[in-house]
């Protein structure tokens, strides 16, 4: 497993990371897959505060307990949950986040996380409070480096311009193009981009065209754009799966797709994607036939 500078910061993270938030509540499931991960070369785990209410934290902690040394650790902060139903509200206050990093290294076992993410961002957030938060806990030695989760256009453009964060996690997949009109100002600012949504609910896999059928469409495809599209796309490599993740980790700015799996066998089934051959030629044809859209909203 190739692994790869996140930005220019301090962290080193494998190709193919592994999104937790798709890990079954089971202990010993977990575990294994978790176990197949990391016997595999994946170093990059990456969970939130918002998953199961802070439940797949205690499950990621403890599955990944007495390898933390080997592991790039990342989690997420910025929503906050109502303890008194499911409502959940938006909070990237300084005083939250300070507070919120304490819950998060317990529950996760460590004293320290590599990459902590706010888990979103709107442009009415006071933003240097926020960064002043990160920066805060990076001088504590309670993180190593801070990035964001966010598709926003004038979120992502405010951290670039005033903050050191390293990255930027963003859906992006052959069917979800938005990214690349930004990628190379993202790419030359020094920081990189982590994906998800890479294999867009399943449709760029080779179970493709079922889930189409079922799914009706997605984002600004049809369900005939879809399947026809798919069928383009099974023309140009017989494993759809590996032609999705290559086209993404073709670009140099992105340094990992952050991939889930609920079974050993579904993570075995990308990681032998990730290892399959995929030319340069069949990635260009992959662009041609697939949409290149932009970002409509939060712009400004």
């Amino acid at each position: 497993m190739k692994t790869v500078n996140l930005g220019s910061g301090s962290l080193k993270v494998s190709e193919i990371g592994f999104g937790c938030m798709s890990l079954p509540n089971d202990a010993k499931q977990a575990q294994a897959i978790i176990d197949e991960a990391i016997t595999s070369g994946i170093t990059y785990f990456d969970t939130a505060d918002l998953y199961d209410k802070g439940k797949n934290e205690e499950l990621v902690g403890n599955a990944l307990k007495g390898r933390r040394q080997d592991i790039i650790l990342a989690t997420k902060v910025g929503n906050q949950w109502n303890p008194d139903n499911d409502e959940v509200k938006w909070n990237a206050t300084k005083p939250y986040i300070l507070d919120q990093v304490h819950n998060s290294l317990k529950r996760l076992q460590t004293d320290y996380i590599d990459l902590y993410q706010l888990h979103g961002g709107m442009i009415t957030d006071d933003a240097e409070e926020t960064i002043d938060a990160f920066e805060s806990l990076k001088k504590e030695g309670l993180i190593r480096e801070y990035g964001i989760s966010s598709i926003r256009p004038n979120v992502i453009k405010r951290f670039l311009d005033k903050s050191d964060i390293v990255s930027i996690m963003m859906q992006y997949s052959l069917f979800d193009r938005r990214p690349e009109e930004w990628l190379e100002s993202i790419g030359e600012s020094g920081r990189s981009v982590v994906t998800r949504g890479t294999l867009a609910k399943g449709l760029l896999t080779n179970e493709g065209l079922k889930r189409a059928q079922k799914m009706g469409g997605y984002l600004s495809y049809s369900e005939s754009e879809l399947t026809d599209v798919l069928r383009k796309l099974m023309d140009i490599h017989d494993n759809v799966h590996a032609l999705s993740l290559h086209s993404v980790l073709q670009n140099k700015t992105v340094a990992s797709v952050v991939a889930g799996a609920s079974s050993p066998e579904q993570l075995k089934e990308t990681l032998a994607a990730y290892d399959e051959s995929v030319a340069l030629e069949q990635l260009d044809a992959a662009r041609k036939v697939t949409k290149l859209d932009i970002y409509q909203e939060h712009r400004v």
